[in-house]
């Protein structure tokens, strides 16, 4: 709800920010970041999804086996489609259908626990990202920063993510 307010008010801000008078916009420094960038691309970053990805190895191989028999069970449906009893044939398709089944489940129960670990890293990492920013802030006496997600454009010039990355490196 939050992140969903964020996004609509941001551009707002931003607007209001733009709009004061010529001289005070032209000391307004404004940056941009993508945290979610900044830790998946610092080293610790790297190291948790790693683990993560690790643990759930597991999982990835339950998935990719329901796709392949999946697979397989659609193939030999196609190939021998002609020469199966209508019994043989509806009993296939019911294969099909419980495999498409449990591997949507399966993956639904994968991505939301991916998704949890994900939000794990980046509650963990969230301290380090906030002190790394306010270094950038006070070297670099910002003003206003914003997630990068909230502006349609930005140039490269203001996008601080690879500066904050480089701090997040340096303090490991």
């Amino acid at each position: 709800m939050y992140r969903r307010l964020a996004r609509f008010l941001a551009p707002a801000v931003i607007v209001i920010a733009l709009g004061v008078s010529s001289t005070a916009s032209a000391q307004l420094v404004l940056g941009f970041i993508d945290t979610a960038r900044a830790i998946s691309e610092s080293d610790e970053g790297k190291a948790l999804l790693a683990q993560i990805e690790s643990e759930l190895a597991e999982d990835q191989a339950k998935l990719e086996g329901l796709r392949d028999e999946f697979q397989s069970l659609r193939d030999t449906l196609e190939t021998d489609a002609d020469i199966m009893s209508d019994d043989e044939r509806r009993r296939h398709q019911k294969l099909m259908e419980d495999n498409r089944t449990d591997f949507q489940f399966e993956l639904q129960k994968y991505q939301r626990e991916l998704q949890e670990r994900q939000q794990e890293v980046l509650e963990e990492m969230a301290p380090k990202v906030n002190a790394a920013l306010a270094d950038i802030i006070e070297l670099e006496g910002m003003d206003v920063v914003f997630e990068r997600q909230v502006a349609t454009f930005v140039n490269p010039k203001h996008d601080i993510t690879r500066r904050i990355t480089e701090k997040l490196n340096e303090k490991q």
